[in-house]
């Protein structure tokens, strides 16, 4: 994760986020104020062995935005820039996000304060098992499930479930998602994200009457999702004509071979080279003219400065954060259809939420119910949050909270204020 500044408080922005989309629904003071802030949080100092012998003492957080729709679910990221106010707004955003897919978690986000890329694999392993311990009291398949995020992959859920399952004395598999689907993760999962990109980009280009077949393409961010998405798009009939990563782009207006680009970049490192193509930085990739645009590798990638340059009819954000609110401001006056990260980008929540359902029941589906079921959520949500946006008259990232927090609240007053 790169951060433009330091000064910018992401627990203040997400508040911020919450409030502009609040004021659109009739909501009591007392549960807008129990919404904009975390159910519970937890700190923990914690010692690890590493292998020269020594003792080093790491920092790592677990919060739990809310719980009024089902047990919390967010991912446990490590990065040496973590900080409690990051995890809170990752946790809001979490509660957000699964809301208005309707899936029934409520938001939560974990965070260790540590630079991995400076560890070896048994210092992880060592880190993990002990983050897991400490935290043991809120984690479980009932009340908090944890997830990769930053840094984390598969490798790091089966450390965290083994730990979990060690304590308890048996298995427990729905502990985590995005496990490896050796020990029970959920087959599409690695997919899901960018399969999701590909069902909401479908949807618009649907409902702004835009033909599919030829429909121009440019991504920018070819990691898992990005190429993910670039490939199941021009397997609908799209044609990619631009992709780039952290070193550069690569554009053909007559179209690209994803496939060949993916096998490139796994030979090489980096799409760039890729013969036939013309370089573009990754600023010039974003100004492409296109009818799609799927910013799917930085935060803050659209902003006030290039947002009256971009042509794109549709902007479907991959990544999370990639769009300034003082961009959504100039993107929406100018007529283009931004998927907000919430909606675009949910694909991975919900297949994690299969993964769990999978888990909880041992018994698991097949490749092709994965993503058969995903889709029909996707669509939905989409057509959700497009009603809203069309009968409010506000863009579809307005629309989209406005879903979401409506049906947090209105499961907090269902629930009541106990006692």
């Amino acid at each position: 994760m790169q951060r433009n500044t330091v000064k910018k408080n992401p627990f203040e922005m997400a508040q911020r986020q919450f409030d502009n989309a609040a004021k659109y629904l009739d909501l009591k003071e007392g549960i807008k104020a129990k919404l904009r802030v975390p159910k519970r949080e937890l700190t923990v100092y914690f010692p690890v062995k590493m292998d020269d012998g020594s003792i080093q003492m790491f920092t790592g957080h677990r919060v739990q935005h809310s719980l009024a729709r089902g047990p919390a679910k967010g991912g446990i990221r490590y990065h040496p820039d973590v900080t409690l106010d990051e995890v809170r707004a990752l946790a809001m955003w979490m509660t957000w996000k699964c809301a208005v897919v309707n899936i029934p978690y409520g938001g939560a986000k974990g965070g260790v304060v540590c630079n991995p890329k400076e560890m070896s694999q048994r210092e992880l392993e060592r880190l993990t098992r002990r983050f897991t311990s400490e935290i043991i009291m809120l984690i479980g398949p009932e009340s908090d499930i944890p997830a990769p995020d930053v840094n984390t992959n598969a490798q790091t859920m089966a450390w965290i479930m083994d730990t979990y399952s060690m304590t308890k004395g048996y298995s427990v598999p729905a502990v985590v998602t995005g496990k490896p689907v050796e020990i029970g993760g959920s087959l599409g999962r690695r997919e899901a994200t960018g399969r999701g990109v590909m069902f909401t980009t479908r949807e618009a280009l649907k409902h702004l009457g835009i033909p599919i077949e030829g429909t121009r393409v440019v991504v920018q961010g070819f990691g898992n999702v990005g190429a993910i998405g670039a490939e199941l798009l021009e397997e609908i009939g799209c044609t990619v004509i631009a992709v780039s990563d952290s070193r550069g782009g690569i554009y053909n207006p007559k179209g690209l071979n994803v496939k060949d680009v993916i096998r490139h970049k796994a030979e090489t490192g980096t799409v760039v080279g890729y013969p036939g193509t013309d370089t573009v930085t990754n600023e010039e990739l974003l100004e492409l003219d296109c009818e799609v645009l799927v910013p799917a590798a930085l935060e803050n990638a659209i902003t006030e400065k290039n947002a009256d340059r971009i042509k794109a009819r549709i902007i479907a954000e991959g990544a999370n954060g990639p769009t300034t609110p003082e961009a959504d401001e100039i993107l929406f006056d100018k007529g283009a259809f931004v998927i907000p990260d919430i909606l675009a980008n949910a694909g991975g929540v919900t297949v994690s939420y299969f993964e769990w359902v999978q888990g909880l029941q041992n018994f698991f589906w097949s490749e092709e119910e994965v993503n058969k079921n995903l889709g029909k959520i996707m669509v939905k949500a989409f057509q959700d949050v497009l009603a809203i946006s069309q009968k409010k008259k506000v863009n579809m990232r307005i629309a989209a909270y406005i879903l979401a927090i409506d049906r947090v609240a209105t499961a907090t007053l269902l629930r009541g204020i106990y006692p």
